[in-house]
């Protein structure tokens, strides 16, 4: 009999080089069955390749075509699927070590020509529409609403290949979930800085670029002092630059195209003191687009090249929601919050929104009434004196 979905073998040297069974046997363990552990992973991956969103939608495949796949009889039924996971799934951490061995050993080779890794982070909100248990509302940029749901942290490669992924049902933001969740996890399994490089403060051990959500100078400091370089967008550039900084640069994107930009750098003091390198990038129709780096005397082209290149996690994630069924619920229970996680108080946040709105109709008035008192070119102590005033 022909199965029609064999061509998902093709995939199989690929699943076993990116190291599917590699830590398997080390990590987990089934009791003695017809179908070996090998089988499961393997059946796991080659249904997602077949785009199987789902165990509930495996009983609309044909079991004995996928069992010829996998040279068995046949496939378990859903209800021996659920068992085998809910087994392997018994000790908690087992899948954050599997993940974090396959991560270090992706990580481990160069991605580009430094031979220094570059690791992307950003966040994704898997929108929850249960009522199981309320968790708070985040906003989600593709539908530009405030929705219910978890929000998970990526961290991917040059080329937007997935290295892993920490989940947050509750979190404070991109610039809290870096600091205490992705650098930490980082730094335990990206390669070491060299010997001879560890007391260098200038020496960088990886980039990591981000958008300007995560734009915060102490986070800047922070890094920097474990050796790990920023890339981000300027939250709060200055005026623009004169075009007669800019100079036309060739700029060879990661994708292998070469393309050009006008590119212009300075150094910038951040508002807790510390200088960054701040390049600037400007489009035909006069707008600058501000990049903030902490890695010092990095090439103009390379900084204009690799700051792009995080829309190929966009792109990632986009093609993981629409192919892999990314957003969907991973099961149907709920599971205790310590005690100690610290949540915002939506009295608390209520009222702190009528303080910012009043506190800005406060800043109009005084606008409003510095424009008829002071000159058109006030010298600053003109403006001293009108600030005392008040």
């Amino acid at each position: 009999m022909m199965c029609r979905k064999a061509g998902v073998l093709c995939a199989l040297p690929a699943l076993l080089t990116e190291g599917l069974l590699a830590h398997t046997r080390r990590l987990y363990a089934l009791p003695p069955g017809f179908y070996p552990l090998e089988s499961i992973f393997l059946l796991l991956a080659l249904l997602a390749l077949a785009r199987c969103r789902s165990l509930e939608q495996t009983r609309y495949q044909s079991p004995g075509e996928w069992g010829k796949i996998l040279g068995l009889d046949r496939i378990p039924e859903v209800r021996t699927l659920r068992e085998k996971l809910a087994h392997l799934c018994q000790q908690p951490g087992q899948a954050a070590q599997w993940q974090s061995g396959l991560a270090a050993e992706w990580m481990a080779a160069p991605a580009h020509e430094d031979g220094l890794g570059l690791f992307y982070g950003d966040g994704h909100v898997r929108v929850y529409h249960g009522d199981l248990g309320p968790l708070p509302r985040q906003y989600v940029a593709r539908q530009k609403l405030c929705l219910r749901g978890t929000a998970d942290f990526w961290v991917n490669g040059l080329g937007g290949e997935p290295f892993f992924v920490v989940t947050q049902a509750v979190h404070a933001g991109l610039i809290a979930a870096l600091h205490e969740q992705v650098v930490p996890r980082l730094l335990d399994l990206a390669p070491v800085l060299p010997a001879a490089q560890a007391d260098d403060p200038e020496a960088i051990r990886f980039p990591l670029i981000f958008d300007r959500e995560g734009f915060s100078p102490k986070l800047f400091a922070d890094l920097k002092a474990k050796h790990i370089g920023i890339l981000t967008y300027h939250k709060y550039p200055t005026e623009a630059w004169p075009a007669g900084e800019f100079a036309r640069r060739q700029v060879r994107l990661h994708t292998g195209e070469t393309v050009e930009r006008e590119l212009a750098e300075r150094g910038t003091q951040l508002s807790n003191g510390m200088w960054v390198t701040e390049v600037r990038i400007r489009k035909a129709g006069g707008h600058q687009t501000s990049i903030l780096s902490t890695r010092r005397h990095l090439d103009l082209c390379q900084v204009a090249a690799w700051m792009p290149a995080r829309w190929s996690q966009e792109n990632f994630l986009k093609y993981m929601r629409e192919q892999f069924g990314l957003n969907k619920l991973i099961e149907h229970g709920t599971l205790p919050l310590p005690e100690t996680t610290v949540v915002v108080n939506p009295a608390h946040r209520q009222a702190d929104q009528i303080v910012r709105r009043e506190r800005a109709k406060l800043v109009r008035l005084q606008v409003q009434l510095a424009a008829p008192t002071l000159p058109h070119a006030p010298s600053p102590e003109q403006i001293t004196a009108f600030a005392g005033a008040r």
